[in-house]
């Protein structure tokens, strides 16, 4: 049943912010040929989802993408996999976010241990031709794979254009994924250059990346490896790697020939949780994201050139990519990299009256952390330049939309978000046009027609339901990089409702228009809105001796989710605190501190199926205490008692 609080009214655009929105001109721009007023975003999206063609040649020219738009815009296909965007169209990803390279501050680059470094446009533009030198002098051409383990700083994003340019795919990690980690995902591309940072600060330590990097040149086997720093740490010197200076060093900044590609040629590999195995390549396309990034950022949330534009990622989340392409309009990019509460929970706070910052991006688990933590921005900070909240990651509950007009700012726009690594992008999300209700998202992204489903697939409205999109979108993957015939790709999104685009996630539709998201309806765990794959976890578990099998859940507490992990020992030995804390570090190192459970719970039992798999969904909802539909297909459906109403699951 719909909660009635979630239709509460928090806040309302003015009028003259409606008509000051990038919006509300495109849509007076486009009224002739869609028919709805400029304020009525209802008629918009209708519009967009039902004349592609129309739609999408009138994105392009809003946009000002630079690239030749070729004689359509839209060819129907018979699936949605078959469906093509500006089939002639040649563009480059890095030409349209380095365009007017002039003394405009392009990034502000902030690390947790205060350090401050910006860089200019003419001067990004002018490293990224350096870059795109020494990556053309490595052998590196169009198609080639460049890795990274990088944080979130300026060099990264000089790597990723510099790769674009030349018509080469980008693929990022984060450094605390780990060994295990990092190789799962970067052996699989093989990357001819690496790039990665040999060490990184986090609340005040400084950690070593050496054997994570050591992992991926055995595992990817990488031909050169450059290290951002001004030393190859003893540690690697046998690997052969140089510096980034020493790298760039020879070039001087020049003209970049842009290598204008079609719009569907591949410019990142992203990657899935690895639930089932090792993950899935997802490799998106340079006009898919330049054109889905930048219609979200410009139309859907009002982000206007000049503005301080802030995210806080990694660069082993879909944001982080997403943030990027905000150089694209003009925008200044703040970057934070570290721990977001150290040296003070108002440390993010405290840029926005630093760097002016106009939209503030974070994650619904980060304002949980303000909230609880007594933060009241609205009575230590100014606050005036900020116009808008982003948040995603995990859903925005209410309390927390209560929080943010109560104790930030009344007179801001709180766009919940959602979508994934999957598109790289969002399916639902807000719009400068339409009031913010409490605990909702506001809509539909322009261009997608966005349903909610039964298990039957019929369309259920009041309640939770599979939520899936019933066109094609501009940021759906070309492919899953090794998956030669595209069943894996196939079995991913379309198999569930053959014809729709299947997301895994529970939705409601709203009376008020909006979506609340209930979760993940597939056994992805998403603790604080990153993705989590079970096997991930079970691969270092399995490396503790005492342990004999395990399974991880995701519990939904207090509008997020942590994981919680069920081991059964050896000869049933008890669990000890020091076991405790030998599996907790085993899963921080070979994987993540994101991937460490806040629970590990001794049991007798694992349930399995009568084809000796392992049921997490069966244990999943039992301990939600929802009925456990395939507990006929259990070999041992007894087990399911061990899980029930379990005391250290309330704590």
């Amino acid at each position: 049943m719909t909660n009635t609080d979630a239709s509460t009214l928090l806040w309302s655009p003015s009028r003259s912010r409606i008509e000051g929105s990038a919006l509300y001109g495109f849509a007076q721009r486009t009224a002739d040929a869609s028919g709805a007023a400029a304020d009525d975003y209802a008629a918009l999206l209708d519009w967009s989802n039902r004349a592609p063609e129309a739609f999408y040649a009138a994105l392009w020219d809003e946009l000002g993408i630079i690239g030749q738009k070729g004689d359509k815009a839209f060819e129907a296909g018979k699936t949605l996999r078959e469906t093509r965007f500006y089939p002639n169209a040649r563009l480059n990803y890095a030409e349209n976010l380095l365009r007017d390279a002039d003394d405009r501050l392009a990034v502000i680059a902030y690390r947790d241990d205060g350090t401050r470094r910006t860089i200019t446009r003419r001067a990004l533009y002018a490293e990224v031709s350096r870059m795109v030198q020494a990556l053309k002098a490595r052998g590196v051409g169009e198609g080639d794979r460049v890795g990274a383990i990088v944080t979130h700083d300026i060099e990264a994003i000089i790597g990723y254009l510099a790769a674009s340019a030349i018509g080469a795919i980008w693929s990022s990690c984060s450094p605390d994924f780990g060994p295990a980690g990092a190789s799962d995902r970067l052996s699989q591309i093989a990357p001819k250059v690496l790039i990665a940072v040999p060490e990184y600060g986090y609340a005040g330590k400084r950690i070593d990346v050496a054997p994570t990097i050591r992992a991926v040149a055995e595992s990817a086997t990488p031909e050169h490896i450059i290290l951002i720093g001004d030393v190859v740490p003893v540690s690697l010197a046998d690997l052969a790697c140089e510096t980034w200076e020493s790298a760039l060093s020879p070039y001087a900044p020049g003209e970049i020939a842009f290598n204008r590609l079609p719009f569907n040629a591949p410019l990142a590999i992203l990657y899935s949780s690895g639930t089932t195995g090792k993950p899935k390549c997802i490799t998106h396309s340079g006009g898919g994201l330049l054109l889905q990034h930048m219609k979200e950022q410009k139309l859907q949330c009002d982000l206007q050139e000049g503005e301080r534009f802030f995210y806080f990622t990694t660069c082993g989340w879909m944001m982080w990519n997403w943030q990027v392409s905000g150089l694209a309009l003009g925008t200044t990019l703040v970057t934070y990299d570290g721990n977001p509460g150290y040296p003070t929970p108002a440390r993010l706070v405290d840029l926005i009256d630093a760097e002016g910052i106009a939209t503030f991006g974070t994650s619904a688990k980060f304002i949980d952390a303000c909230l609880k933590a007594g933060l009241k921005p609205r009575e230590t900070h100014k606050l005036t330049s900020l116009r808008t909240i982003l948040s995603t990651g995990s859903p925005l509950i209410g309390p927390s939309f209560d929080y943010i007009y109560r104790d930030w700012k009344a007179d801001v726009h709180l766009a919940s978000i959602s979508g994934g690594t999957d598109i790289c992008a969002c399916f639902l999300g807000g719009n400068p046009l339409q009031p913010v209700h409490r605990g909702e998202l506001q809509g539909a992204m322009l261009g997608m027609d966005i349903d909610t489903l039964d298990d039957e697939g019929r369309p259920v409205r009041g309640v939770a339901g599979e939520l899936v999109c019933r066109n094609a979108h501009l940021s759906m993957p070309v492919c899953f990089w090794g998956d030669e015939d595209g069943s894996r790709y196939n079995a991913a999104y379309f198999e569930r409702f053959p014809g729709l685009w299947a997301h895994g996630d529970f939705a409601e539709q709203c009376p008020t228009g909006g979506f609340v998201i209930h979760g993940r309806s597939d056994t992805t765990l998403n603790p604080g809105g990153v993705r989590i794959g079970t096997a991930e976890i079970y691969r270092q578990v399995e490396t503790v001796e005492t342990v004999e099998e395990a399974l991880a859940v995701g519990q939904d507490i207090d509008g997020d989710q942590r994981v919680i992990l069920f081991v059964r020992l050896k000869a049933d030995q008890p669990l000890t605190e020091d076991l405790e804390k030998v599996i907790r570090t085993r899963i921080r190192s070979g994987a993540t501190p994101r991937h460490v459970p806040a629970r590990i719970i001794a049991v007798t039992a694992i349930p399995r199926t009568r084809s000796g798999k392992i049921s997490e969904i069966a244990v999943r909802d039992t301990i939600h205490g929802r009925p456990v539909k395939n507990a006929d297909a259990l070999a041992n459906p007894e087990s399911l008692e061990l899980y029930r109403n379990l005391p250290q699951l309330k704590e």
